[in-house]
């Protein structure tokens, strides 16, 4: 009837020749070519962050960014440029850098993906000799043979598109093979048929409801295929499974009916509105989840009960009529806006006082107590010495006694606190509530570690040293949100005298709700301990549950890192190099002890080589040139691109999102 969603695919260049006004002799195409007449639009399998699998329909001939653009519009999600595709991993992928994975040849290829061909590929940025190193060989697929597509009506709209639950293994969606297919072949081994499941049509609108509660419990498949990450390298390694945004996925070596996974890729979560952002809010809480229940992100013993307790909170909840969000009109909408907005002009202007019982905005905030100091050094054990301590201006000072301090006497410390590392080292258990500072120095990060000696106490210093390392005084309207925030997060992880409900009302399977590490730790007494660690948030709504389990999740040490094995200019030993959405971090391989940070905000430029996948990123103090090992350079290229895009988010600029600026500044390409 119509063959308007068809197109030429070149599959010798792994090319589609979408570019309707030029002529096959300016795509280079030869009499001998061989060209494919398909459809744009194809069946994709697609794993949510829940683990559950939707099959949709995909157009596998633009660039993958806009791909997950739209299908995040077909399920709700707002802020699609938070999230991306990327391929299943299996446990070989965990043990092997990318030039080393069993079955990827070692052949030349081009940083888009596809065989050369004899061409040469273009080469951005020619700082460093051709004669270098090279780094990863750009591809992790295997070449697939052709597929002949037999002319069909395109299908424009998700008609047949049926989402299989997890608790289901035999959904009716799929036939499949006892063969698992390698990462990056194409899934001969799944095929389609008549499927008796449930269809967008079916759901009529559904679809966000079904998409914002998810199966407590995925399928017993699902949960055997996922990865639990034992060291910091087999972590990094996780990340070579991102697909090119710039490409298509087609370019990239999947086909029709293969499957990808839909992940949260960028950790910097915009605008999280639960009028809005139910599906979105669920499958951050289950993304979030997993990680922490797959050991992809380490936690306390305290910290692990109090996510268990939340998720049982969830759990309980899920079942339970919820009050209605009332979704506003436009007026209404606005109205919260600008008065939100005159709120926090009206902090801004007053300032936060912290010693001060009025408001003078004249006066600059100073947090001051008395708290114990250590500084580490080699081979000699010390217990923390007791100071004065004053906060001002970024700066920690330090003073012998508090009389010494109004005196005016010399200071025996001066820490700078902007672009510091800041961790807790909180045990509740014990009363310990510590600080982990590691102060950049010529020689690399110096640690030095504080001590609290009550929660509150902890709260304020703690919330006034994360502030400083982002280079935001005490003065900043955030300060008290911060102090509050901290004493939530450490109220949540108090064990209740009593458990709120008994446990004959809720089924708990423990490897549901805590990691393995756990599981063996606790043993008979799991259950007791989660029951007695949700009696703190028994009382939250759904919803509620779900953001405070977001919120902790952020409080983590390690949240929001993405990892990669690296080797730096010079230096033939593999490190690490972490990737936050303010910073980069080289850090020890096998402790994972920062060395050396680099905040974006004093970065001036990042570019590739693509020749031979070498990357510089120039700092105001310097520039650093690394090749990295576990994934393509692309990917870190892309990380740093998507941050710096995303962090030009706000409510005052336009909320149309500006694919062409986001694609200019992770693309690499001129």
């Amino acid at each position: 009837m119509d063959w308007s969603d068809h197109a030429l695919w070149w599959p010798a260049r792994n090319l589609w020749l979408t570019r309707t006004r030029s002529t096959l002799d300016q795509y280079g195409v030869q009499a001998d070519a061989l060209l494919q007449f398909t459809p744009m639009h194809k069946t994709l399998r697609v794993q949510l962050p829940d683990l559950r699998y939707l099959d949709c329909r995909v157009n596998f001939s633009i660039k993958t960014f806009n791909a997950v653009v739209n299908l995040c519009k077909e399920l709700g999600i707002r802020h699609p440029e938070e999230l991306s595709f990327c391929k299943p991993l299996d446990p070989s992928h965990l043990k092997y850098n990318l030039k080393d994975l069993p079955g990827n040849k070692k052949r030349h290829s081009d940083p888009r993906g596809g065989p050369n061909n004899g061409l040469p590929p273009p080469d951005t940025n020619t700082f460093i000799a051709n004669s270098s190193p090279s780094g990863s060989t750009g591809s992790l697929d295997k070449s697939s043979p052709p597929f002949m597509c037999a002319p069909v009506t395109p299908t424009r709209h998700h008609t047949s598109t049926p989402i299989s639950s997890p608790v289901n293994t035999q959904s009716g969606t799929w036939k499949k093979s006892n063969h698992s297919p390698a990462f990056g072949e194409m899934n001969g081994t799944l095929t389609p048929h008549v499927n008796n499941g449930l269809t967008l049509e079916m759901l009529n609108g559904s679809l966000d409801s079904s998409l914002a509660h998810s199966p407590s419990a995925p399928s017993p498949d699902a949960r055997n295929r996922q990865l639990r990450p034992r060291t910091l390298v087999e972590r990094a390694r996780m990340n070579v499974a991102w697909l090119d945004s710039s490409l298509s996925i087609m370019e990239q070596g999947v086909r029709e009916y293969d499957t990808l996974c839909l992940r949260f890729k960028f950790y910097s979560f915009y605008d999280l509105n639960p009028k809005y952002d139910a599906v979105r809010i669920n499958q951050i809480y289950e993304q979030a989840k997993w990680q922490l229940l797959n050991e992809e992100i380490d936690c306390t013993e305290e910290e692990m009960l109090m996510f268990a307790a939340l998720q049982v909170q969830v759990t309980l909840q899920a079942g339970v009529p919820q009050p209605i969000l009332n979704s506003s009109s436009n007026s209404t909408v606005a109205e919260d806006d600008i008065d939100a907005a005159l709120e926090d002009l009206q902090v801004t202007l007053e300032g936060s006082n912290i010693n001060s019982g009025h408001n003078d905005i004249m006066q600059i905030p100073e947090l001051s107590d008395y708290l114990r100091f250590l500084k580490p050094k080699r081979f000699t054990l010390k217990q923390p010495k007791q100071f004065w301590f004053t906060c001002r201006d970024l700066h920690l000072t330090l003073y012998k006694s508090r009389e010494e301090a109004a005196q005016g006497a010399e200071p025996v410390h001066h820490i700078n606190l902007r672009g510091c590392e800041v961790t807790p080292e909180v045990n509740i258990t014990q009363g310990r509530y510590g600080i982990k500072l590691e102060v950049p120095s010529a020689e690399g990060m110096t640690e030095m570690f504080i001590r609290c000696n009550t929660e509150e106490q902890y709260a304020k210093w703690m919330a006034a040293c994360r502030l400083a390392a982002k280079g935001r005084s005490l003065a900043d309207s955030s300060y008290d949100t911060e102090v509050k925030s901290i004493v939530a997060f450490l109220q949540m992880q108090h064990p209740a005298p009593a458990p709120a409900i008994s446990p004959s009302a809720l089924d708990i399977t423990p490897e549901d709700y805590v990691s393995p590490r756990f599981l063996r730790k606790f043993k008979g007494k799991l259950v007791q301990k989660i029951l007695e660690a949700h009696a703190n948030v028994k009382d939250l709504p759904l919803i509620d549950a779900k953001l405070n389990y977001i919120k902790a999740w952020q409080s983590l040490p390690e949240y929001g890192i993405s990892l990669f094995i690296v080797k730096f200019m010079g230096h033939k030993k593999e490190e690490l190099l972490g990737v936050a959405f303010n910073r980069l971090m080289r850090m020890d391989i096998s402790t994972g002890d920062h060395i050396k940070t680099w905040r974006y905000n004093t970065m001036k430029a990042w570019n590739v080589n693509w020749e031979v996948k070498h990357m510089m990123v120039q700092f105001e103090e310097g520039n650093i040139i690394f090749s990295c090992l576990s994934a393509d350079c692309k990917v870190i290229h892309e990380f740093i691109g998507g941050y710096i895009f995303l962090s030009m988010r706000s409510k005052e600029a336009n909320q149309t999102l500006n694919e062409e600026l986001f694609h200019k500044l992770t693309g690499g390409w001129v």
